[in-house]
């Protein structure tokens, strides 16, 4: 990595300080033979404990001959480059940056390389010397910016050898080895092998479905690196010293459900948890992050979270811009592309600490579907067996209730004096609030606090309990689903207004416009009553009547599919297969070119036969190969209060912004019986649209901000919608 003259004196200085450490160790080995410390004691210090001090001597003398060794090697291997240095000194001081019109960039890059190469010993281990010839040497073979160097020895390149045909993905039908491959030595590493070693039965038994419903379909194994940024000591891993305090652990389920399902798959995985293990793995040259990878990345692909996406653009130079459509976002709030766009963000006041990653914004993987822009990752929740089902209902206590949230600080906000006043006069109230003895938690006398519970314990509660009551906080958990998985009553507080990045705290800086109108508005949307009930917990009478109708209200437990460990597996298998960012359907357009989301041409759609929407025509000749399917569009014109995601929920549909291409042309305004007096393309997340008080109609310039988010009271909107499979609001009817 070094120059000639450093490298030397490094291996220099190895080599005396384990000669001085030599000699250390030999004086503290005198020093011991001359006392009789150990003399007629050996049942208290056995002789054997001393023992290694012998081989740590001789471990410690071979590496010092090795350094030695090294060093001599060195030398000879300096003295030879440097003879054959002078053959081509002449010729390597007389490079010029070549002009070339194909390699606009390779004049600047070389003025940024005389004054910069020193900044990152990177450029070093790629052999930059400071010389004009090294620089265009390194900026045409390892980066691309300059044209090749004619006088570079270099053969002809040989034709590419076909792609070795890969290894096919088989479903796994044990456990034991991904629990090797997560590691040990942190409690969130123990606390997810205990989650799939729990759930493993019921693991199996959905990998077994699941390959009996794909028929021995043709999987090719997909080799994946997992790395999980917020363990990292260089991210604070904050979350390891909370598990054992009740902190909140919804990202550790789901990341130990990711890696359940992706074993059994049958997919190649490696785990990692440190900074050191990612250079590893990706093949980061030594330096500070500014050179491209030293080898092709060797995964198909990477998961990954917030802070393993900086981690993974820190160290991997240009590489990171050329495999980041490899790389699969682990985001539990979701991140819109308004978001996203790194330009756009900036230009329209949407930036944030966490969005402007210029992906395609389905590879963001959420934890609920509440985000269509973004894919729909999720967890698994316990499923029950119709025996486990039956002794639950027999053995509910219709005046038992516990409290959603495990820390202290949820019973401290103000304002719950009077709804706990009225539950605690229907029903028991319990709680699971971590704390230490010395310490009791500040909760109310009336409430009895079990404290932290093991899982398993905790589901034992929920099996007696008829009510799981939340408090407003903490957002979006597993818990909730569950407690009405073990068939307890979720009931929930409304937001009135809902909660936002514009008015509160918890979501301020989120790289998301998303009102949320309860504390989990999956539980609220896609489950409903009678298992969830969302009221106004200022309203008395409306939460008085609430708990009254709770309590003689028999439900059974319930799990939606999607959540179930076949459901999981379904979706992320579907998601491996068939979704792909790394290949563009069509070829690069020249410069002057129109943006391929302005590209206009014939509509394949046609009016519905009520005449209230689009569908896919079926005169449109060959359906093109997309996923979704295309047989699954809808297209419908929002009202300008609602953003497609509503739009759609309204049709009994799911915005699907793979097909906003399709909506984005003036022909579809046309079909709508939209009058567009001037039609104007435009960077805008809520285009395609119309402002219908001017017909003015507008289309999308660019394809990353075709949003199902987002509305304006001046807009109506081209929204794409389609179908779902019951229970699986992922995939579309016909999407396996």
């Amino acid at each position: 990595v070094m120059g000639a003259l450093e490298s030397r004196g490094v291996l220099r200085r190895m080599s005396d300080m384990l000669e001085m450490l030599m000699k250390r160790m030999d004086i503290l080995a005198r020093l011991e033979n001359s006392t009789d410390f150990h003399k007629g004691d050996e049942a208290r210090f056995p002789l054997d404990r001393f023992q290694p001090a012998a081989g740590l001597m001789e471990r410690i003398q071979a590496i010092a001959q090795n350094v030695s060794d090294i060093a001599i090697k060195v030398d000879q291997i300096l003295r030879n480059s440097l003879l054959n240095g002078k053959v081509l000194e002449g010729r390597r001081d007389q490079c010029e940056v070549p002009r070339d019109p194909k390699y606009p960039d390779c004049a600047g890059k070389v003025e940024w390389m005389r004054a910069r190469w020193t900044s990152d010993p990177c450029y070093a281990f790629f052999g930059v010397d400071g010389t004009e010839c090294s620089f265009l040497i390194y900026l045409s073979e390892v980066e691309w910016f300059c044209p090749p160097l004619p006088w570079r020895n270099r053969t002809a390149p040989l034709p590419s050898p076909p792609p070795l045909p890969r290894g096919q993905a088989a479903f796994q039908s044990e456990l034991s080895q991904l629990l090797e491959l997560i590691g040990t030595g942190k409690e969130s590493l123990s606390f997810m092998k205990k989650r799939i070693r729990h759930l493993a039965q019921q693991w199996l038994r959905g990998a077994r479905r699941l390959e009996q419903k794909l028929k021995g379909q043709q999987r090719d194994q997909k080799h994946i690196l997992i790395h999980i940024g917020f363990l990292t000591e260089e991210s604070g891993d904050v979350f390891s010293p909370r598990v054992l305090k009740g902190g909140p652990l919804g990202e550790m389920v789901q990341w130990a459900d990711i890696l359940a399902a992706l074993f059994l798959l049958g997919h190649s995985l490696r785990v990692t948890v440190s900074l050191k293990e990612l250079q590893s793995h990706l093949g980061v040259p030594p330096g500070r992050g500014n050179c491209p990878l030293t080898s092709p990345l060797p995964f198909d692909l990477i998961y990954t979270d917030y802070h393993g996406l900086q981690q993974m653009k820190q160290h991997m130079g240009l590489s990171f811009k050329k495999y980041r459509c490899r790389v699969r976002v682990i985001d539990t709030f979701g991140t819109e592309p308004a978001y996203n766009h790194e330009e756009y963000a900036t230009l329209r006041g949407y930036r944030t600490n966490w969005g402007y990653w210029n992906l395609q914004p389905t590879q963001f993987m959420t934890m609920f579907p509440h985000t269509p822009d973004n894919s729909f990752m999720g967890f698994v929740s316990e499923e029950l067996n119709k025996t486990e089902r039956q002794l639950i209902k027999s053995n509910k206590v219709s005046s038992m209730a516990v409290v959603y949230g495990k820390e202290a600080s949820i019973w401290k906000v103000g304002g719950k004096e009077k709804f706990l006043a009225i539950l605690n006069k229907y029903m028991e109230i319990h709680g699971t609030v971590y704390y230490e003895t010395q310490r009791p938690p500040e909760v109310p006398a009336f409430v009895k606090n079990h404290g932290l519970l093991p899982q398993h314990e905790f589901q034992q509660l929920l099996r007696k309990a008829k009510l799981f009551i939340g408090f407003g906080f903490p957002y979006e958990g597993p818990a909730p689903l569950e407690a009405i998985a073990n068939g307890c009553v979720f009931l929930q507080a409304r937001f009135n207004p809902p909660h936002s990045s514009l008015n509160h705290e918890f979501f301020r800086g989120k790289p998301t416009s998303r009102e949320v109108s309860s504390q989990h508005p999956y539980a609220e949307d896609f489950i409903g009553k009678p298992h969830v009930w969302t009221v106004d917990y200022n309203n008395s009478e409306e939460f008085e009547a609430a708990i009254k109708t709770i309590m003689r209200t028999q439900v059974d437990p319930y799990l939606p599919y999607e959540y179930t460990c076949e459901g999981m597996l379904e979706r992320i298998h579907a998601y491996i297969q068939h979704q792909d960012f790394c290949t563009t359907s069509s070829p690069p357009l020249p410069p002057k070119a129109k943006s391929p989301a302005m590209q206009s041409s014939p509509s394949p759609l046609a009016l519905s036969p009520n005449s209230t929407h689009l569908v896919w025509s079926r005169s449109a000749g060959r359906a093109p190969r997309a996923w979704p399917p295309v047989a699954s569009l809808q297209a419908w014109v929002s009202e300008p209060q609602h953003s497609c995601t509503q739009t759609c929920r309204q049709h009994g549909l799911v915005c699907e912004p793979t097909f906003f291409s399709f909506l984005n042309k003036k022909e579809v305004f046309l079909q709508l019986g939209i009058t567009c007096d001037s039609t104007e393309h435009e960077m805008n997340h809520l285009y395609p649209a119309v402002a219908e008080n001017v017909h003015e109609c507008y289309l999308q310039k660019e394809p990353l901000l075709f949003s199902c988010a987002g509305y304006n009271t001046k807009y109506r909107r081209l929204c794409p919608c389609r179908d779902y499979r019951k229970g699986q609001v992922a995939l579309c009817r016909d999407c396996l």
